[in-house]
């Protein structure tokens, strides 16, 4: 049993971060970044900022500070590596969603994009992002989850049995727009679509901005 279990840490420790790297690199997921990620202002907060595949597509001049945190040492080094002059001053911080040690009211953006799926318990997490997010904030998202078709979730449903094992954490069932209201925030604008050339399974995007409730 422990050989497993050390195989298994030596595939996340080794294998998975730039699998992840690879992976969530690839055009259509860049494509959906660049919607996004350049309306990020002010005191910004990326959660789940991994290996920093959004960090050339923030808009510096926008953006007073920039803190990034993720549970993975390992993907928070390949982001350490994208870092140049142009870019804003980021502190990085290894720390979960669920356990975000910011003072209330601190950031004008939260920014996830390509999170929420592999959050162990969103709910917490969406409801620590709302209290760390001043009360004119904003959460920009950008997330794949549930599609709207049966036959797509039901398969989705399935394969959500044993992707998580093998991706990383990552859930392929989430109802992204159902979690975003329930933690309290209000939708502000949302589109959604599969994404081109990507199993319908794993590419059903929402992307759009959220605020607190008043």
């Amino acid at each position: 049993m422990n050989q497993y279990n050390d195989v298994f840490t030596m595939y996340d420790k080794y294998i998975l971060p730039s699998l992840l790297n690879y992976t969530c690199g690839q055009k259509p997921f860049i494509k959906q970044r660049e919607k996004i990620v350049p309306m990020a202002k002010g005191k910004v907060l990326e959660v789940g900022i991994g290996s920093g595949l959004n960090l050339p597509y923030l808009d510096s001049s926008k953006i007073d500070s920039l803190v990034g945190i993720d549970p993975s040492e390992e993907l928070i080094a390949l982001a350490e590596q994208r870092i140049n002059d142009s870019m804003p001053k980021i502190e990085f911080i290894v720390s979960k969603a669920e356990e975000m040690h910011f003072n209330d009211n601190t950031f004008d953006t939260v920014l996830m994009t390509y999170t929420m799926c592999t959050v162990e318990d969103t709910s917490v997490a969406l409801h620590e992002l709302k209290r760390v997010l001043k009360s004119d904030g904003q959460l920009l998202f950008c997330e794949h989850g549930l599609a709207p078709e049966e036959k797509v979730a039901v398969w989705q449903n399935r394969i959500n049995h044993f992707w998580p094992h093998i991706s990383g954490g990552c859930n392929v069932n989430k109802n992204i727009p159902d979690l975003i209201k329930k933690a309290g925030l209000n939708i502000v604008r949302m589109d959604e679509m599969y994404l081109p050339k990507t199993p319908k399974v794993l590419g059903y995007n929402y992307w759009g901005s959220a605020t607190k409730e008043n």
